[in-house]
């Protein structure tokens, strides 16, 4: 067999794998030459569609026993140096690519990327294999400077090595060192010359080049979604004959139409008038009728269908995943590329169909899509999972901002409520992806005004202190009312779960279209856009307001000691849209149950939002007719000099932030994104009294939030870092296996090849320790089933004199040459360092570090000798048990 030379990999192999010691070992052979060769290789055997997902710290390395370096050979992957720092492990020259239907991005720029390839989902259709060549972010391969990791001269490369596997939680600690790996070499590298200075420049900024251009993309697709959704919701009224891409709005701009008006504007046909009948009568409203439920369910069934064919993680809100993906979990597919396309058109099209959903949780989604997209394009990001997760962050900031036009409440629930790994450096990324996501969105102008916020308002007259009291009513409402939806969302997501329902997504998606529109017609809140209806909601009445229901008051002059003052009294349309206000609230609040959780796109904010501002209105005008009916009462006094100070539609405003707060439990994010939303500046001191009320209220009835219970629902390993373990339990009651029962482990130096593969067939674990003996079970280091298989598979394929009964040695000691089979060495792959407690140790100190330094697994020791392990799976069922939760619904690792 040919001899692959190795020179200088000696003091690289005898110091295992050690980050420091392979950085030293770069830099002492920084001026060598390596010339690059093409890789190609695939990745076979059952290791490959395996549930666990494996990661590594260094490739592996096979060394025949007595060589010296002339006579190593090493089979791990030729990797260029964004792979070997990054976190990818494809060839320097080429790479693996899959792509499908239903693939995420990361599968079309290779398996380098972190994705370890996993098992076909989700409608996954045709694979093909190619390899294209690519170019490390640095220019060549630095000059061979990293091809500590093998031979240049091999051909056949396997990638695969540090890599992660679908569903499964991400080594927070490898990939952080990783980067700083590569940092240090690149600050080293700047001395050398004028390119690697320029080199070293690019790679400081491409972090804020990357969110510069997800904040663009970000507000580009907001606008169509926001431009798209309002001229198809109109659609369902409506058509504008001169030119039919307008909505109503923009076909009737000259008129200046109100929404409850529809005879002022000449240009604006509506469907009886399109088919020659009069726009009011008995026939024209049972056309008109049935036109609305045909448009919605047109619209309902095209969503439903694109996302269950094309692109079914486009369902729901998607803040739950993105929380869980932030945390470090690996859910391949769901910000990609078909994701981001039929997420963005569904969303239009199920807002559209007029059921009970806003678009501005999905926005959130779709902005993560984008950060996920161009962070490929810099490999820094795209081949380090934990430092794409930074671009994720900022991109999710991108997408409140889109939504709502508040960039700085986008920062802060990016903040407080989605992210995981916060450093200071995300914040301003974070915030500056936001400014520019905010500043393209006010130059396309979706919201239709000269204002970049979504509702905007401008009250003129102050809050009283006397006011304190029902805004901090309609917080403890907000809560009660928040608590109540979760329990009965929940509720019913689980029978859609685990019934007949939920294997015919579609028909429900119809089903539920159509009695939203049969229920919703006839009433004309219920009618309108969601959108339109809270502005209306929190809109001011002005003495010429006659086409708003909501407004008609009359007014009138009284005399309140030597002053004369302006009060107002409700007339029959006021009392009349009470009732029909108190029904839109029971409907919408019935709908918003059963259609959050369907399989069409759908935000959560928008509902929320208008349950509170309907229930505010409604609180408002009583509490404006209190003052009016007994304007002589102390805690008025002084207060009503001028004019009637209550403003219903600021009640409004506090309500829909109660509500907003009782279903998401947030806090300072939700009172910065209401008082960007409105413009209400002022208002801060009322919001922040109902969303405190409405946070105690709601953590009282009930402990989580409406995205926490669907993370706790779908079972995905999200270890809340804002709790606390309070329990006193110990490692030991956690480890596994229990005492007294047997723990899989490898011995280091007197297990075979086929030993090991049994191992491998009979045992589904993460990964395995390695101890001195069975009969001396002292600690050597921790290695991973991926690295396994790949290490020996690479061996059988590429090393002749490997059988089935050759010793697998994980140490460096030099055996003596015998007539037996030659022995594999992997110590390579060996992590000899891994995180380690003792059996005494708290499980409250347990947790906080799975918490805080992102561990996969923690082994167990007693005076060095090795107990058991403790994976994120143990410490999450461990918690549920202890909180009397079912510990099995925890699915993932």
């Amino acid at each position: 067999m040919e001899k692959f030379p190795l020179k200088g990999s000696r003091e690289a192999a005898a110091e295992g794998n050690s980050y420091i010691t392979a950085y030293q070992t770069v830099m002492r052979k920084s001026n060598g030459h390596t010339n690059g060769a093409d890789g190609d290789g695939d990745i076979e055997g059952s290791f490959r569609d395996h549930p666990l997902a494996q990661h590594s710290k260094l490739t592996t390395s096979l060394t025949a026993p007595g060589t010296d370096d002339e006579d190593m050979i090493d089979i791990t992957p030729r990797s260029s140096p964004g792979d070997v720092i990054g976190g990818g492990g494809g060839s320097s020259s080429g790479y693996h690519r899959e792509t499908a239907t239903e693939s995420d991005t990361e599968r079309d720029f290779g398996h380098s990327v972190g994705g370890g390839g996993g098992g076909n989902h989700h409608n996954q259709r045709t694979m093909h294999h190619q390899h294209v060549p690519t170019h490390s972010a640095f220019g060549d391969p630095m000059d061979g400077a990293l091809s500590f990791y093998g031979s240049s001269d091999v051909q056949d490369d396997i990638p695969g090595i540090g890599q992660y596997e679908d569903f499964h939680t991400i080594d927070w600690q490898r990939d952080i060192a990783r980067d700083r790996m590569r940092h240090r070499y690149i600050v080293k590298k700047r001395q050398d010359s004028l390119w690697d200075l320029i080199k070293g420049s690019i790679d400081a900024g491409s972090g804020w080049l990357c969110v510069l251009l997800v904040g663009i993309a970000a507000g580009c697709v907001a606008g169509m979604v926001d431009i798209g959704a309002s001229w198809m919701s109109d659609l369902k009224h409506g058509i504008c004959p001169p030119a039919f891409w307008f909505n109503r709005e923009q076909c009737c701009y000259p008129a200046k139409q109100s929404v409850f008006e529809e005879g002022n504007c000449s240009t604006w046909k509506t469907w009886p008038e399109v088919f020659g009948l009069d726009r009011n009568g008995t026939g024209p409203y049972i056309v008109a009728y049935i036109w609305y439920v045909l448009w919605a369910l047109l619209f309902a069934f095209l969503s439903a269908s694109l996302v269950r064919m094309f692109a079914p993680y486009a369902c729901g809100s998607g803040i739950p995943e993105i929380k869980t993906i932030l945390s470090g979990f690996i859910i391949r597919g769901y910000l990609g590329k078909w994701t981001l396309l039929i997420k963005s058109v569904g969303l239009m099209l199920s807002v559209s169909a007029g059921l009970t959903l806003g678009k501005e949780g999905p926005m959130v989604h779709i902005a993560s899509c984008i950060g996920n997209i161009f962070s490929h394009v810099f490999p820094k990001y795209g081949r380090n999972e934990a430092k794409k997760r930074e671009i994720l962050s900022a991109a999710a900031a991108a997408g409140v901002s889109v939504a709502f036009g508040a960039p700085i409440g986008g920062v802060l629930f990016s903040l407080e409520e989605v992210s995981y790994y916060f450093p200071l450096k995300t914040l301003w990324r974070s915030f500056f992806c936001a400014l520019i996501a905010a500043f393209v969105l006010r130059s396309l102008t979706p919201f239709g005004n000269e204002h970049s916020v979504l509702f905007f308002v401008e009250y003129n007259k102050p809050w009283i202190f006397f006011e304190l009291i029902p805004f901090v009513f309609l917080g403890i409402m907000g809560g009660v009312i928040g608590t109540f939806f979760i329990k009965a969302n929940l509720w019913w997501c689980r029978y859609r779960k685990f019934s007949k329902l939920g294997q015919y997504p579609v028909m429900e998606v119809l089903f539920v279209t159509l009695v939203t529109g049969i229920i919703c017609y006839p009433n004309p809140f219920t009618r309108m856009n969601m959108n339109e209806l809270i502005f209306l909601l929190v809109s001011k009445c002005s003495p010429g307001d006659v086409t708003n229901p909501l407004c008609e008051y009359k007014r009138m002059n009284i005399t309140m000691g030597n002053t004369i003052i302006e009060v107002t009294e409700p007339g029959p349309g006021v009392y009349s849209s009470i009732w029909l206000l108190m029904l839109t609230f029971i409907l919408k609040l019935a709908m918003v149950i059963f259609t959050f959780g369907m399989k069409v796109p759908a935000g959560l904010f928008i509902p929320s939002l208008l349950l509170g501002a309907i229930m505010g209105r409604i609180v408002g005008i009583g509490v404006e007719q209190f003052a009016y009916s007994y304007p002589n009462i102390w805690f008025f006094t002084g207060e009503c000099a001028d004019s009637n100070l209550i403003t219903p539609g600021l009640y409004a405003v506090v309500g829909a932030a109660a509500v907003l707060g009782g279903v998401t439990r947030m806090t300072v994010s939700l009172v910065v994104i209401m008082f960007e939303l409105t413009g209400g500046v002022r208002y801060i001191v009322p919001l922040m009294a109902a969303a405190m009320a409405s946070k105690w209220v709601g953590d009282a009835l009930g402990r989580q939030g409406i995205y926490d219970a669907h993370i706790a629902l779908n079972g995905y390993p999200f270890l809340d870092s804002k709790e606390e373990f309070a329990h006193t339990t110990l490692a030991a009651d956690v480890m596994q296996p229990k005492r007294n029962e047997t723990l899989n482990v490898i011995t280091q130096d007197s297990m075979t090849v086929d030993d090991v593969e049994n191992l491998l067939k009979e045992t589904e674990h993460n990964g395995y320790p390695v101890v001195v003996s069975r009969e001396n079970q002292y600690l050597v280091g921790f290695v991973l089933r991926r690295d396994l298989n790949l290490a020996i598979g690479n061996a059988k394929r590429l090393i002749e004199g490997i059988s089935s009964s050759s010793i697998v040695l994980f140490t460096s000691t030099q055996t003596i040459q015998n007539l037996g089979p030659q022995p594999l060495k992997l110590k390579k792959i060996l992590d000899m360092a891994p995180i380690t407690v003792t059996d005494q140790t708290p499980m409250e100190t347990v947790v906080d570090m799975f918490r805080k330094l992102g561990l996969r697994q923690t082994l167990v020791t007693h005076n060095g000798r090795l107990l058991g392990v403790i994976t994120k799976k143990d410490v999450l069922r461990h918690v549920k048990q202890m909180d009397n939760e079912d510990p099995n619904t925890v699915l993932f690792n």
